[in-house]
């Protein structure tokens, strides 16, 4: 399994998120399922306690129902209110999030969740440890039908790859634009660029900038300002579409100019980190203004050519005086 994730557009150019390995999702899994088995039984042995008195039917179904709720309904809901962290992945450096590198949402857990059931629970790991091996990027099956992946947060400081923040005069411009129709592979496209740009020919880098704003205004049917650069562009929508998650998840506004990490968030003890200068707008040189006449100043005396005595213009000296 690789070290880095391989995430590649077709500029070769590449996001650094780092899957989760084999052993240290096993060791998540099983905290996990400690901690589900021992609340599943104290939640069983209370409700046997309490419906003693039910017929074989009604208690087989408050069986099933409880092993629902408690092995599958209690983990999805704590991976969807942690953002992807479960006691077991807290406990050993890992997050759940999605192909682009983003927070993932209920209906990624429950996707995970519900075939678990089945790769996890009913094949004793069987299934997903096989899945795991065989994925370049160690994924399950439930990684690969929710579009998730498995990374590890704790990673060496400075080695982490950051978004780099937009300009300040473009931080909240885009905040009417709908981006509800960008797809998940042009926003990864979009975050691979922006980590990677400072280390693209600038020719190259320009291009694919171009491109990608191209693709990203083509989608939410408003053009590419003209007075903002194509990477500023990206930089400052990306940035806009983290705000909005973040206030639908914390109910607070992101409107700021820090950087972001590659799941949305910034890991403790990371460096201090200076966005890169995006080219301010185009401004035209102002055209030259003539100097306005001096009101005081004498105007040039008329010359004439010599001999011209027409006009009643008067002879050039010849130092030549008549006779009287």
């Amino acid at each position: 399994m690789a070290g880095v994730s391989e995430l590649v557009t077709g500029e070769a150019v590449a996001l650094e998120l780092r899957p989760a390995k084999l052993p240290s999702r096993a060791l998540a899994v099983l905290i996990d399922l400690a901690v589900a088995f021992a609340v599943y039984i104290a939640v069983t042995m209370a409700i046997v306690a309490a419906t003693a008195s039910l017929d074989d039917a009604a208690a087989a179904a408050v069986a099933v129902t409880t092993f629902l709720l408690v092995l599958v309904g209690v983990p999805i809901a704590v991976e969807t209110l942690s953002r992807g962290r479960s006691l077991g992945k807290l406990a050993c450096g890992l997050r759940v999030v999605r192909d682009d590198g983003g927070p993932i949402r209920f209906r990624h857990a429950l996707v995970r969740g519900a075939v678990g059931v089945v790769e996890i629970l009913m094949t004793f790991g069987v299934v997903a440890c096989i899945a795991s091996l065989v994925s370049a990027r160690g994924r399950r099956v439930g990684d690969v039908v929710a579009g998730t992946l498995v990374v590890r947060e704790r990673v060496p400081t400075g080695q982490a790859a950051f978004v780099p923040a937009p300009p300040p005069w473009l931080v909240g411009r885009f905040a009417q634009l709908d981006l509800s129709a960008v797809p998940e592979g042009l926003w990864l496209a979009v975050r691979q660029y922006l980590t990677r740009m400072g280390q693209l020919d600038p020719q190259v880098g320009q291009g694919m900038a171009a491109r990608l704003a191209a693709d990203v205004a083509a989608h939410t049917g408003a053009p590419v300002p003209t007075d903002v650069p194509p990477a500023a562009f990206l930089a400052a929508v990306v940035h806009e579409r983290q705000s909005r998650e973040a206030q639908r998840a914390f109910g607070a506004s992101q409107h700021a100019g820090g950087p972001v990490g590659p799941a949305g968030y910034s890991p403790a003890g990371a460096p201090a980190y200076a966005a890169p200068s995006y080219p301010a707008p185009y401004t035209p040189p102002a055209a030259p203004v003539a100097p306005a006449p001096d009101a005081f100043s004498k105007p040039p005396a008329p010359t004439s050519a010599p001999g011209d005595r027409d006009g009643g213009a008067e002879p050039p000296a010849t130092g030549f005086a008549p006779p009287a």
